[in-house]
């Protein structure tokens, strides 16, 4: 066994293996399992950790069920609809032990019920944390038994015993000195065993057990942390999209695909809302110098993005379009002129909540704020600041970052659009709107 333990770290120092991470659509139904299943197989050879998301948009219907229960509504039928959405997942994958695959689901939905029945308003992200968890507790089961059943030889880490955070629930900060730790010894042990180990993504726990998230779509940062704490040789995205482009092809019908991105302008692209990566998973791969590829799952052949250390600067315009997005202005209630006194109280609620700012501007007698729509925290702030300021708001609206800038392209992107706000830096545009009603 001592011989063993001196191998490991070795074998985990020199980058013989690698993270993929599998998002929500990569693994939405059975079709899509298999096609995960048959990406693994192209590398036979490796040891791999693999992150997974919740399947498809058990996120979003799990946060509807918490939703319902904190209004005091009946939950039965989003409940049953979601199992039934699991358990058809299920029946298609599995055909020797369906039953005991169904049990386990089953298990798994009844722990959901009790934890539901201790959710409290009052204590609402921790609450959001504790549901919303199941998602990914509930994926990486189904895939963990699948692949078991297809012949890999594959083992399971719980992310929230592995992952150490604090107590800001929803948007967790990491521990990493006691995270490094904890993943250095579940991998060394399971790998030690297996070739491949599944864990969940979005997930940390803190020191008395209680379940954080990392932030919406935290995954991506989930397997940089692996990344980063067994010096992984490369992280891999496997997206819905060929890998990262200058635009949500979406909506933008001519978008351009990057072959490869350096660690700071993929960063700064994350930082205005690129929605392909999470915003924190750079870091620690650039402090690693760990690369990181961005790749389709429906055409793995094809070699995507990579993120590395590189000195390519792009010159093409980028668009990132961010969704749901809300515009609040504060006003001295005497009209009287904003300081830096008054910034700073709003900065501090601000930082208080938990809210990130994606635009600011000021003007005399005014301080205005683009922000993720968040009715919880953005209610708690204007609660907080409703004696110091007059507060207006507007939401359902969208944040445009144009880098790399031309004329032509912003007319394009503001036409037949009412506008909020804007500005220009010598590179940069944004401008939060909406569809113009006239």
């Amino acid at each position: 066994m001592k011989k063993l333990q001196l191998i490991l770290p070795i074998l985990i120092e020199k980058g013989h293996m690698q993270v993929f991470k599998f998002g929500g659509a990569s693994i939405k139904d059975a079709e899509a399992v298999q096609n995960m299943m048959e990406i693994l197989k192209r590398f036979p050879d490796e040891k791999i950790i693999i992150v997974v998301s919740a399947m498809g948009k058990t996120t979003n219907a799990l946060e509807e069920i918490l939703h319902l229960q904190l209004d005091g509504l009946s939950i039965e039928t989003a409940i049953q609809n979601l199992f039934q959405y699991h358990a058809s997942i299920i029946s298609k994958l599995f055909h020797e032990n369906e039953d005991t695959a169904l049990h386990v689901l089953d298990n798994k939905f009844k722990a959901l019920k009790i934890a539901l029945n201790k959710v409290k308003k009052s204590r609402y992200d921790e609450s959001y944390d504790s549901i919303i968890s199941f998602g990914e507790m509930i994926s990486s089961s189904i895939l963990l038994d699948f692949l078991k059943q297809q012949g890999f030889s594959i083992s399971q880490i719980d992310a929230k015993n592995c992952i150490r955070t604090d107590e800001s629930f929803r948007d967790a900060l990491v521990n990493w000195e006691k995270t490094k730790k904890s993943i250095r010894r579940a991998v060394h042990h399971e790998f030690s065993q297996h070739q491949l180990v599944i864990t969940q993504g979005f997930l940390g726990g803190t020191v008395d057990g209680k379940t954080t998230t990392l932030g919406r779509e935290g995954s991506d940062f989930t397997a940089a942390i692996f990344a980063y704490c067994t010096s992984a040789k490369a992280v891999t995205i496997w997206k819905d999209v060929l890998g990262i482009l200058n635009g949500d092809p979406k909506k933008i019908k001519d978008a351009v695909l990057y072959q490869e991105l350096s660690y700071q302008e993929a960063a700064e692209m994350t930082y205005y809302g690129a929605s392909v990566i999470h915003p924190k998973t750079i870091k620690p791969l650039a402090n690693a110098g760990i690369p990181m590829h961005v790749r389709s799952f429906s055409s793995p052949e094809k070699g995507g993005t990579i993120i590395h250390d590189c000195k390519i600067v792009h010159h093409i315009p980028c668009i990132i379009i961010k969704e749901k997005q809300s515009l609040i202005t504060f006003k001295l209630t005497d009209f009287t002129f904003i300081t830096e006194a008054m910034i700073g109280k709003i900065f501090e609620a601000l930082n208080l909540h938990h809210i990130k700012i994606n635009m600011m501007q000021n003007t005399a007698i005014s301080f205005s704020i683009c922000v993720n729509d968040d009715l919880h925290r953005l209610d708690q702030l204007m609660k907080e600041l409703k004696n110091d300021f007059s507060i207006f708001y507007n939401k359902g609206l969208e944040l445009v970052t144009i880098k790399n800038f031309d004329e032509s392209l912003i007319s394009r992107m503001t036409e037949n659009k009412e506008i909020y706000l804007e500005q220009r830096t010598r590179k940069n545009y944004q401008v939060v709107l909406r569809e113009s009603s006239v």
